[in-house]
């Protein structure tokens, strides 16, 4: 974030915050919080003090999805709690040429004495930080441990030093606004849809590796039987020497570890030299043959089927691993997701589960402008529609703090769907939900790839990065496909 955008930001949270109190306090991250103001509109302020990305706006979140987010607080959230709780905030003020903000709060502690306190956020690169100041401006406690003069905990607070002080000429331009009803929203787009390119591009390197890994596996144990198979010998072979010594047991001639035979069963009669340990009597020999030539045939039986089964596995590991190329070049995280989630299966193939056609769980409806709208029957059922039917791009909506039914709009070509499409799958929400006798409806959506799944949570229960609302009546103005 650049000066110019830091001042939009700054007036943005001075508009929504200034005079509201000092709520709860999320850590959703070593270095990430979101503070809660008791603001209208579930406003909440965040702030990422990521070294990368450091970066400080109001974001629109449900109180419940955060608290599920939430991390153990650190030392520094327990202090700010302690210090801070109902403290009202007064200003928010930038400093001179920097990309540093100060929230200045007041509040009263126990003895019902006044007191000041100051949150110090640095948007200043790698030497981003958040410090909680007291009245004379020492710092109390921070985020991350920095040194410098004015950094460290016990001192007075100074910007720190400035590495490149040509800095500010590239900072011209405010972040672009796009469209979003104002920039704290355009700003949490865009860093929503980077981490999601980040998780994209990890979840592929994750896929890569499993894939290149059981390839990898499969060769090695495929060259090892091969090898195995060549060390038993030509099962044929040991059979033929132990015919032979044992049709010469009276005309053999032994010199040492060897033993001279006439082939009878080569029309030329030739004289061989087969190799026996001195110390085995000729019949002893031929039975060694006789039981090599035994363990090297059942050895080429069972090897050359598991060698079979290796080269069908490698061959579908191939086939999937071209699926994922084609995948990830495409963007296409719904295949990706298959590659991902698959545990303990041998080969990366599509699953045999329910699919979009044959899935039961779900009522079909089709919209007023051809969208197929699809709504949950319970809470496991739509846990499959959203996680496992769903593709990311579709429209995802629900009851506001009702429970009810997921429903999901189809967008195979990947389009904007259309207002009325819209309202027609909200006012579905909100007529399967507890909420159907209320007159109107608040109904949240946003694209499935904002929806999470929290870890360790009951069938149903999902939390949104990022969503909208609309207004409507529970009713249902579309047929239902039988």
């Amino acid at each position: 974030m650049n000066e110019l955008t830091l001042e939009k930001i700054r007036a943005e949270i001075e508009n929504e915050l200034v005079g509201k109190k000092f709520g709860k306090i999320f850590p959703l991250s070593r270095l990430q919080l979101a503070i809660d103001f008791r603001a209208p509109n579930a406003k909440f302020l965040f702030i990422s003090l990521e070294p990368s990305a450091p970066r400080v706006y109001l974001i629109n979140r449900r109180l419940r999805d955060l608290e599920k987010l939430s991390l153990n607080p650190s030392a520094l959230v327990m202090i700010l709690r302690k210090r801070l709780s109902n403290a009202v905030l007064q200003a928010v003020e930038k400093f001179a040429d920097e990309r540093i903000l100060r929230f200045s709060f007041i509040n009263q502690n126990d003895l019902g004495e006044t007191e000041h306190y100051s949150i110090i956020v640095q948007i200043t690169g790698r030497s981003a930080n958040l410090f909680l100041l007291d009245n004379k401006d020492f710092v109390i406690d921070a985020i991350r441990e920095t040194n410098g003069n004015g950094q460290e905990i016990g001192t007075k607070y100074a910007p720190p030093v400035r590495e490149n002080e040509s800095r500010k000429a590239v900072e011209e331009r405010i972040f672009p606004q796009d469209g979003f009803q104002n920039l704290s929203e355009a700003l949490d787009h865009f860093y929503l849809e980077k981490e999601a390119e980040r998780d994209f591009l990890q979840k592929t390197k994750s896929a890569q590796s499993k894939l290149k890994q059981e390839i990898s596996k499969r060769e090695k144990l495929a060259k090892k039987l091969e090898n195995d198979l060549q060390n038993h010998g030509e099962a044929e072979k040991w059979k033929r020497f132990g015919d032979l010594i044992l049709a010469n047991l009276a005309d053999a001639i032994r010199e040492e570890n060897k033993v001279l035979v006439i082939d009878y069963f080569d029309e030329n009669v030739p004289t061989l030299e087969i190799e026996v340990d001195e110390n085995d009597s000729l019949t002893e020999a031929a039975e060694k043959f006789f039981k090599r030539y035994t363990k090297a045939r059942n050895a080429k039986e069972e090897i050359t089927k598991r060698l079979g089964i290796l080269q069908s596995e490698l061959a579908e590991l191939k086939v999937g691993s071209e699926r994922l190329n084609r995948a990830i070049e495409a963007k296409d995280e719904d295949i990706l997701a298959e590659f991902v989630e698959t545990k303990n299966e041998k080969t990366p193939t599509r699953s045999k589960e329910k699919t979009a056609d044959n899935f039961k769980g779900a009522r079909r409806f089709i919209s007023s402008e051809g969208y197929e709208i699809l709504v949950g029957k319970g809470a496991k059922d739509n846990d499959f529609l959203t996680f496992r039917i769903a593709k990311s791009l579709d429209t995802w909506l629900h009851a506001a703090d009702y429970p009810g039914s997921h429903v999901v709009v189809r967008n195979p070509n990947r389009q904007e769907i259309p207002q009325k499409t819209l309202l027609e799958a909200a006012q579905l929400a909100a007529f399967y939900s507890h909420a159907r006798q209320q007159p109107k409806v608040a109904v949240h959506y946003t694209q499935k790839k904002f929806v999470n799944k929290p870890k360790g949570s009951n069938l149903g229960l999902v939390s949104l990065s990022s969503f909208k609302t609309i207004l409507v009546e529970p009713k249902i103005e579309i047929e239902m496909e039988t």
